[in-house]
């Protein structure tokens, strides 16, 4: 477990609520939001940045926590073991959904330990090279994928991850032998490209966008249904594979632990929600190639997370991924 703290607030990471206080019983106290993302990579940034607006809007302090480690696995087996009190939230995504599809086993159930509170923000992956390579586009990949079977590789921040299914979904798709090199976070993922460990690779665009920007990357196409704004001469996926299967977003958002009553469900949808409409947050995320995700209420975002489900099992069963 990592905590960060934010600015010159000392650990544990708090942010204030300035003062103001809610007239509901729900919150008294501190809201914990446990973050399964390491520090400084996309989603965690993303909740960092919303973490005041937040805490204002609930009228108490937010803390944030990384806990780290096998895709998101560990942190949702911790959320969904402590208190249905609402005090202890998960930034829960479609890579829990995809866990659990690979791993039924798995100690936790995305869809019965949980109960959705609001999504956050969505974004698609972005499939990136070195800058300075010689890759300018998609097809020169696939070209040089079929020209030397099995001599490239692409990285991701573990296996199940978005990263690693949108790789293996263009590997599938175009019927290439391509290796995965699954990392310890999707923050190593341009360390990889960059020292030249990896050839290409798809993380999301919280955390790609920003190398892109700053030159170190190139960008060769986005798993979106259609082009980003901050990059309208980068063409989808599904544009060059010609497969609506090549449509992958991955997505962010707070789940509370199993029986967490309804009303503290709706205080903290609510919260979020308010926070999500403001246009200076909208603006913020569209800036690293994200869209705030706001939701109609805490059963449409259960009935979207269940649709998730059904859409990743067909997306792990195109590209045969295992756990293994």
């Amino acid at each position: 477990m990592q905590r960060r703290a934010f600015l010159s607030v000392p650990l544990p990471l708090v942010f204030a609520a300035a003062g103001v206080r809610a007239a509901d019983p729900f919150p008294t106290r501190p809201v914990r939001i446990i973050v399964p993302y390491a520090a400084g990579g996309g989603p965690d940034v993303l909740v960092r940045q919303i973490g005041p607006k937040l805490g204002e809007a609930l009228g108490q302090p937010i803390v944030l926590e990384n806990k780290v480690g096998a895709a998101g696995v560990l942190a949702a087996q911790f959320v969904s073991q402590q208190p249905p009190d609402g005090y202890n939230l998960l930034m829960g995504s479609n890579t829990h959904l995809i866990q659990k599809i690979l791993q039924p086993d798995l100690k936790f159930d995305p869809l019965g330990d949980f109960v959705p509170v609001s999504n956050m923000a969505a974004s698609p992956t972005v499939m990136v090279v070195r800058a300075d390579g010689p890759y300018r586009k998609v097809e020169d990949v696939i070209a040089a994928a079929r020209a030397k079977p099995g001599s490239m590789n692409y990285s991701s921040g573990g296996i199940g991850t978005s990263a690693h299914l949108a790789g293996a979904t263009l590997v599938s798709l175009a019927g290439l032998k391509v290796t995965h090199i699954p990392l310890k976070g999707s923050v190593e993922i341009a360390a990889s490209l960059l020292r030249g460990d990896t050839d290409f690779a798809f993380p999301v665009t919280g955390t790609g966008i920003p190398q892109v920007k700053g030159g170190k990357l190139r960008a060769l196409a986005v798993t979106g249904a259609s082009r980003l704004k901050e990059f309208p001469d980068v063409p989808t996926l599904q544009e060059v594979l010609k497969s609506e299967l090549a449509v992958q977003e991955s997505w962010f958002g707070f789940w509370a632990p199993a029986k967490t009553p309804a009303d503290v469900v709706a205080r903290l949808h609510a919260a979020a929600n308010k926070v999500l409409s403001d246009p200076g947050v909208k603006a913020m995320f569209e800036g690293s190639g994200n869209s705030a995700a706001v939701t109609d209420s805490p059963q449409a975002f259960a009935g979207f997370v269940r649709s998730e489900y059904r859409k990743w099992a067909d997306i792990i069963k195109l590209t045969g991924v295992t756990a293994g």
